[in-house]
């Protein structure tokens, strides 16, 4: 298995790499690029650590030589949030540093299943699917926006308020991934029950994770090893996925139907192929049905935003 981390000199791809380098399958290939020469000394750092993983390190404007080969490619290029930033604010540099890889993944390997890790989400996935498309490469099954944060800071927020073990809890999360857009499905968390009043302060906290973390590193980034770890579990899943376990679920955004939004985040059976098949975000709350009607005026302007993005 060969799987390419883009950004991988940033915070995210550092402590993506790191777990990839250690959690791999023995005999994978880890190819990491950032624009930075100092990728190639994460390379060598990552190197020295004894995992049957070989790696590699590419620097430069040209991503081809890392691309070559690749089967999962995970991007986390981009510019970190600050404080007082909101996720809109980091579109015009994000944007064009999405767009300008996905230019060199459609050329180079227009197969991989690609994960977009870099913000806002909402928006970058949209532009990479329209990239895609203006090449003729675009296969809605393999193209992933990694909402897997929100999901792993469910669970841990909640087996906090609920004395559980973090490991024992699964929340869904469905919608996209900023804000109001992120809804947490508490309802269906097996085994437990809330009372509004936790519901409602829970639903926030999750909302708004990624500003507490901004807000507590205090003009020092964002966040970086949590966000780390969502992904290397997604990028995980996608290369167990692909050596032929066929029983794996995970929550990402992606297109489907169309019943919600072009791009929506709901559980996905995966598969060789990417996305075996969109499972339905099920029966939901009063509270979540509202939450979710009153999101998609949200959603959907940040996937026009991406869309207008690229045909500009």
């Amino acid at each position: 298995m060969k799987v390419a981390v883009l950004g991988a000199a940033g915070g995210i791809g550092q402590a993506l790499a790191l777990l990839l380098k250690t959690q791999l399958p023995a005999g994978s290939e880890l190819s990491l690029y950032d624009i930075a020469p100092v990728t190639l000394g994460v390379a060598v750092d990552l190197s020295h650590i004894p995992a049957a993983v070989k790696i590699q390190g590419f620097s430069g404007e040209d991503a081809a030589p890392a691309l070559q080969g690749a089967e999962v490619i995970l991007i986390s290029a981009g510019v970190a949030r600050r404080p007082g930033m909101d996720r809109a604010d980091l579109f015009n540099v994000n944007a064009r540093i999405v767009c300008n890889l996905i230019e060199q993944v459609a050329q180079t390997a227009p197969k991989a299943l690609i994960c977009i890790i870099t913000n806002p989400v909402n928006t970058t996935v949209a532009i990479a699917a329209e990239v895609l498309k203006k090449h003729g490469v675009y296969d809605k099954n393999r193209l992933f926006g990694v909402t897997t944060l929100d999901i792993i800071r469910a669970n841990t927020f909640v087996a906090e308020l609920k004395g559980k073990q973090p490991s024992e809890v699964e929340v869904p999360v469905v919608g996209g991934h900023s804000g109001v857009t992120i809804l947490p499905l508490l309802s269906q968390v097996e085994g437990l029950s809330f009372s509004d009043e936790e519901v409602a302060s829970l639903t926030k906290r999750i909302q708004n994770a990624g500003t507490e973390v901004v807000e507590a590193k205090a003009g020092g980034g964002s966040a970086t090893l949590s966000m780390g770890q969502a992904a290397a579990r997604f990028g995980l899943s996608l290369v167990r996925a692909l050596k032929g376990d066929a029983n794996i679920v995970e929550c990402a955004y992606v297109e489907g139907d169309g019943e919600y939004a072009r791009f929506f985040s709901q559980p996905l059976l995966l598969g060789k192929s990417g996305i075996a098949e969109r499972r339905p975000v099920g029966t939901l709350s009063i509270f979540e049905q509202q939450a979710l009607n009153s999101m998609l005026e949200t959603l959907k302007k940040d996937i026009a935003q991406g869309e207008e993005f690229v045909k500009q």
